[in-house]
Formats: structure tokens, C-alpha cells, sequence
């Protein structure tokens, strides 16, 4: 077995671990699964998974670097993170339908749902700057001597996207077959509520983190 295929091996299976571990990702998918929809959570999923291919290119191409060593730019990332987490919190703690969406948008019509639901995923991703650091220090640890960096950074944050999607997927499935009864007003309201109170939290550890 090449050195190449060995650490894509040991990465997926590593990363495999890290993606099934209950968080942010994973309570924003049931939550949209839930509320919208299972195509809904598959395109938040996907708004997640380019996130994280961002991050990576930051990684790879040492723009990372700056953000990692500049106490400034990690700041004002993690500020900006934890309030949009707490901005989502308090929406969805206070959200009815029907009405404006938790992120204030008003609830979208099929053809702007995507576009919505995408952005989600995207910016709570994004706006969150432990994902940075975490791809900073973890990518390095499985990129061969002698192999392209930038290449390979990329091919293994695929390989972490694509297991992602299938999560999701198996989360939005799953979800899905309790629809029926998860579309009732008080379940939606008691989803909404606790996925809240989980953004909140994350949040208020943004606020708090310390590098």
C-alpha cells in the first residue's frame, strides 16, 4: 500500500468518527430535515461540505496561516461566529409558523428554499473558526512527504465532504420517516426550541473561547 493511500485510509477513518459526532452540523440537518424538509437538510448538508472545502483551500494555500496567527482575525471571526449562532438561537426559540424563517428571511417559496437552506449551512460553517484551526492543525498530520500539499489537502477534504453528505443524508432520511409526525405544530415548536437552545450554547462557547 503507497504512503498516498495509506493516509487517505487512516484519514477516513478519522474523519469518519469526527463527522458522526453529535454538534453544530448535525442539529442544524435534523432540524431542517424536520421542519422543511429532506431536500431542504440535503442542500443545508451541501452548504456545510463547501464550507469546509473553503476551509481547507485556506488551509492548503497558507492563507490559513494569517487567521491562525493573527489573535485580530480569529477574534473577529469568533465574534461574528457566536452572533450569528445566537442571532439563529434566539429566532428558532421564538419562531412560529408559519412566518419568517429563524434567520429573519420570510419562510421560502420551492424555488428560493435552496438558496435559503444552503446559506445556513454555509455560514455556520464558515463563521465558525474552531472548524479553521481544526483543519489547520489536523489536515497537516495526514499529507504524505513528498505529496503536492495543496492537492492533497483538497483530496482529503472531499473525502471528509463526501462522508459528511452521507451522514446527512442518513440523518435526513431518518428524520423523514417520523415526518408525518414531526410536522405537528407543538413537535416543530419543541424542534425548533431545543435546536435553539443548542445554537445558544455554541454560541456563548464562541464568546468565551480561548485559543
Amino acid at each position: 500500500m503507497t504512503a498516498e493511500l495509506t493516509a487517505l485510509v487512516e484519514f477516513a477513518a478519522a474523519s469518519s468518527l469526527l463527522t458522526v459526532m453529535p454538534g453544530l452540523d448535525t442539529a442544524l440537518i435534523i432540524r431542517t430535515a424536520a421542519v422543511e424538509g429532506r431536500r431542504s437538510a440535503l442542500v443545508a448538508g451541501f452548504g456545510i461540505c463547501t464550507g469546509v472545502l473553503i476551509w481547507a483551500l485556506a488551509a492548503s494555500t497558507g492563507l490559513g496561516v494569517i487567521f491562525a496567527t493573527s489573535i485580530l482575525a480569529y477574534d473577529a471571526l469568533r465574534i461574528i461566529g457566536a452572533a450569528y449562532l445566537l442571532y439563529l438561537g434566539v429566532r428558532l426559540l421564538v419562531h412560529r409558523r408559519p412566518g419568517p424563517e429563524p434567520d429573519g428571511t420570510q419562510r421560502p417559496t420551492r424555488g428560493t428554499a435552496g438558496s435559503t437552506s444552503f446559506r445556513r449551512g454555509l455560514l455556520t460553517n464558515l463563521l465558525n473558526p474552531k472548524v479553521g484551526l481544526f483543519y489547520l492543525s489536523f489536515l497537516p498530520q495526514f499529507i504524505p512527504a513528498g505529496a503536492p500539499v495543496a492537492a492533497f489537502s483538497m483530496l482529503l477534504a472531499s473525502l471528509h465532504a463526501a462522508e459528511s453528505l452521507l451522514w446527512f443524508l442518513v440523518l435526513s432520511g431518518a428524520t423523514s420517516l417520523a415526518r408525518r409526525w414531526l410536522a405537528t405544530g407543538p413537535v416543530q415548536t419543541a424542534i425548533n426550541r431545543i435546536t435553539g437552545a443548542v445554537f445558544i450554547a455554541i454560541g456563548i462557547k464562541l464568546v468565551l473561547a480561548r485559543r
